[in-house]
C-alpha cells in the first residue's frame, strides 16, 4: 500500500485525527461515510472495522482505529512534525492523559445526547440523558480550561491533543455550552480554526 486510507464521517471525532494528518504533512486517501445511510455497519466497512465506528486508518501494516491510539501513531510516525513532546517521556503521558480524558469522559458525555440508546431501552431515561447534557458537558469544559498551559494546551507548541479540543469544544457550542465562560478554552479554538491544516481538514469533512 503506497497510500494511507482515511475513514471518516462529518461531524464525528474523526476531525481530530484528520487535522493531525494535515499537519503532518500526510498523504492520503480519504473516504466519507454517510452514517445516516447506516454505511458504517455495511459489510465492506465492517471489514475495515468491525466496530463499525470511525475513525479508521489503514496503513501497510494493518488497520489502526480509536483516535487516541491514532494521534499517537501520527505524532510518533512523523516526529519532524513536532505534534507531541516525544523526547519527554512525562510530557507524552500528560498529552495521553488529555487524549484518553476526551475519548473516555467529554465524548461519552456528548453521546448521551443522540445516542442514549447504547446504554438504555427507556425513552424517559434518555430524555433524561439529553437533559443532562449541557451540565455535563459544561463541566468537562470547566476542566479542559483549567488543563490549558499556554497558547495551546500543552504550553507554546501545537500538539495533536489540540485538534481534538477543538473538535470536542464544536460539539459543546451545540451542547449548550456557554464558550464565553471559558476564554482560554473558546481562544485555543479559535486559534485551532486559523491553522490551515484545520480548515483543509474541516472543509473535506463536510
Amino acid at each position: 500500500m503506497s497510500r494511507w486510507v482515511f475513514y471518516s464521517a462529518p461531524g464525528t471525532c474523526a476531525l481530530a485525527t484528520h487535522i493531525a494528518l494535515h499537519e503532518a504533512g500526510v498523504e492520503f486517501d480519504l473516504v466519507k461515510l454517510d452514517f445516516g445511510a447506516n454505511q458504517q455497519q455495511s459489510p465492506e466497512f465492517l471489514r475495515v472495522n468491525p466496530k463499525g465506528r470511525v475513525p479508521a486508518l489503514q496503513t501497510e501494516r494493518g488497520v489502526l482505529t480509536e483516535t487516541p491510539a491514532l494521534l499517537a501513531f501520527v505524532a510518533q510516525s512523523f516526529p519532524q512534525a513536532r505534534l507531541a513532546p516525544l523526547d519527554d517521556a512525562f510530557a507524552f503521558a500528560r498529552l495521553q492523559e488529555l487524549t484518553s480524558y476526551l475519548s473516555s469522559t467529554v465524548h461519552v458525555a456528548h453521546a448521551h445526547k443522540r445516542r442514549g440508546a447504547r446504554w438504555v431501552d427507556d425513552p424517559a431515561a434518555e430524555e433524561a440523558m439529553r437533559a443532562k447534557v449541557p451540565q455535563t458537558m459544561t463541566a468537562c469544559a470547566a476542566f479542559l480550561e483549567s488543563q490549558i498551559a499556554g497558547t495551546w494546551a500543552m504550553g507554546e507548541q501545537f500538539s495533536v491533543v489540540d485538534g481534538y479540543i477543538y473538535t470536542v469544544g464544536v460539539w459543546m457550542q451545540g451542547d449548550g455550552v456557554d464558550l464565553t465562560r471559558f476564554p482560554k478554552l473558546s481562544g485555543l479554538l479559535a486559534r485551532v480554526a486559523a491553522r490551515p491544516s484545520a480548515q483543509r481538514a474541516i472543509a473535506e469533512a463536510a
